[in-house]
Formats: C-alpha cells, sequence, structure tokens
C-alpha cells in the first residue's frame, strides 16, 4: 500500500522532483520504486526511507494514547520526469 503525503514540506519538495508517500512498514526500497514505476508510469532514480517512531500520550482528560509509527518514502524521479498528483493548482 502506498499512500501520498500531502504536507507543505512534501509539496515543496515536489516541485524539485521529490515526492513522498506513505508505505507499508516492511516495505523494501526495491518495491516501492517497482510500485511507485508501476502505478504512475514514471521511472525511479533513487528511494530514501524514513521510519518515524510512535507515540504514548495522556490527553487532558486521562485517558492513553498510542500513535502508531509510520514508514514515509521520499522518492526521487530521473530528470524531467513529474507526477501530477503533487501539482499545485493555480487559482
Amino acid at each position: 500500500m502506498i499512500k501520498p503525503s500531502f504536507t507543505e514540506k512534501s509539496l515543496k519538495a515536489a516541485k524539485e522532483g521529490k515526492y513522498t508517500f506513505i508505505v507499508e512498514r516492511d516495505m523494501g526500497k526495491r518495491q516501492i520504486a517497482k510500485e511507485i514505476e508501476e502505478t504512475f508510469g514514471v521511472p525511479v532514480a533513487a528511494v530514501r526511507t524514513v521510519k518515524t517512531g510512535g507515540e504514548k500520550g495522556r490527553n487532558a482528560r486521562g485517558r492513553n494514547f498510542l500513535v502508531m509509527s509510520i514508514k514515509k518514502a521520499i522518492v526521487t524521479l530521473k530528470e524531467g520526469k513529474k507526477i501530477d498528483l503533487f501539482e499545485e493548482s493555480k487559482k
């Protein structure tokens, strides 16, 4: 499962050709690259991955909560290629 991540930072990086996706924690870089190439039909140059740790906490009512950890993939495409999904529309 690959899901695009739309944040201010990821949209800014998308203008430089680096696209951010949230992926399953057990996916490897080659699997991620293959999935991107099949889904969007663009050649992948590099894949970087980042794991964010989960959080435990307590809210204002004293209830405990847990935020699960996620894995993000920052995908760099070959020169001149882009994914239209990340393009900002002009108003």
